[in-house]
């Protein structure tokens, strides 16, 4: 299968059934010009130069790629850590927030506004906004606003005014729910940041290719360091922004293992999980058609995760898209195993992962049997663990037990 065909999506905003865009008809002008204005974007060298050089200088990219020695012997695989966590803010979030913001700003847009779940979009997009000099608001579940409390003081730092949302399960729908509200609300000066390759047409494509320098880097330096491509990837799968943010640069290489993580929960038949692809089905929600947690009557379902960034009921069109071709599959781990990942990298590697990355490396722990010794794995560490702290503590006060299988043995 050729790369181009996999590169949607089509001019109605499709990747094959899923995508597109379900919106009110006051939004239909503004997503036409955020679309036009991207694609005039993408072809300014001067646009493209002044990004990368954000990426460069401020960001700190490229990020390494980083050869997880004694995770590596414990596992029997060559184990290889894409390090987003080491970006300013702690995670890829930064990568799309300073391109949607710099478009923004291109568009002649005073203000932005952003939801986010673990607050690692909401701190990029306010990082972003300090940088250019625009008003910034964010909208933010109440749930996740107290186990989140470090990046709402962060956010709140950076001069945005962080809204606590406490409709419904008071996490990420609910605030991309009045995050969409207010875009309606104030469209003429406000630009809508949104973080994963979610909503409708142009964002998930949009998201995407902010998102792809993850994947570029990561394959040129496999390529210097080993002089192949790697057996698999994988990673962590909310709406879906850092897995295809690895995946993209790969699509066309079908020796290539590609593998999203989605969150468990307290696992699949309990009910509380965020797993859309294994309780799931087709259905629109919030802009876009794609894989939804919802009951026979259409009604979305309650979500769960022990991590924030990871409790969403839908997932990002193009993910449903490769999954129907074949060329990606998604598994999911529990919190549990999440867990317990955070703590076997902390003492392989001295790496503390965030929560969401942490399911990807749960994940590779698990099955590691499925490799050869000489077969590489890269793991998108999409974001580090500080934020999740005071989370983990609770939970595994709460949750004590036996620890996470670990190797071959």
């Amino acid at each position: 299968m050729s790369r181009g065909r996999l590169a949607g999506p089509d001019r109605r905003g499709r990747f094959g059934p899923y995508g597109g865009i379900f919106v009110p008809e006051t939004l239909v002008a503004p997503l036409a010009e955020l679309e036009r204005e991207y694609r005039r974007a993408r072809r300014d060298p001067q646009f493209r130069k002044e990004l990368n050089c954000y990426l460069r200088e401020y960001v700190g990219r490229p990020t390494p790629l980083y050869l997880a020695r004694r995770m590596s012997e414990a596992l029997g695989i060559r184990c290889y850590l894409k390090r987003e966590d080491l970006c300013h803010t702690g995670a890829h979030k930064i990568n799309n927030c300073l391109g949607q913001v710099l478009l923004a700003k291109r568009m002649g847009k005073r203000r932005v506004i952003a939801e986010t779940g673990a607050g690692q979009h909401g701190v990029a997009t306010a990082t972003a906004a300090a940088l250019f000099g625009m008003e910034c608001v964010i909208y933010m579940g109440n749930v996740d606003m107290q186990r989140q409390a470090l990046n709402v003081f962060r956010m709140e730092r950076l001069g945005a005014r962080v809204v606590p949302v406490t409709a419904g399960q008071q996490t990420l729908k609910e605030a991309i729910s009045e995050a969409m509200r207010d875009w309606v609300t104030n469209v003429r000066n406000t630009c809508y940041v949104l973080g994963s390759v979610l909503g409708p047409h142009p964002y998930p494509m949009m998201v995407r290719d902010f998102q792809s320098v993850i994947g570029r880097e990561a394959r040129r330096q496999c390529l210097r360091k080993e002089g192949r491509l790697p057996r698999s990837l994988v990673a962590c799968v909310g709406g879906g922004s850092n897995a295809l943010g690895l995946f993209h640069a790969f699509l066309g290489d079908r020796q290539v293992e590609l593998i999203g993580v989605e969150a468990g929960g307290e696992g699949i038949r309990s009910g509380r999980h965020a797993a859309r692809f294994a309780g799931g089905r087709p259905g629109v929600l919030q802009g876009t058609h794609t894989f939804i947690l919802q009951d026979r009557e259409g009604q979305i379902k309650l979500t769960h995760s022990v991590s924030a960034g990871l409790d969403y009921a839908a997932v990002g069109p193009e993910h449903a898209y490769l999954r129907e071709i074949g060329r990606a599959r998604y598994e999911h781990v529990t919190d549990r195993q999440a867990v317990d990942a955070v703590n076997a990298l902390c003492r392989w590697e001295g790496i503390l992962p965030a929560l969401e990355s942490a399911h990807a490396v749960a994940w590779v722990i698990m099955n590691a049997r499925r490799w050869n010794r000489d077969d590489i794995v890269v793991i998108n560490l999409s974001g580090r663990g500080d934020k999740d702290v005071e989370q983990l503590a609770k939970w595994e006060s709460k949750h004590p037990g036996k620890t996470l299988r670990k190797g071959r043995k």
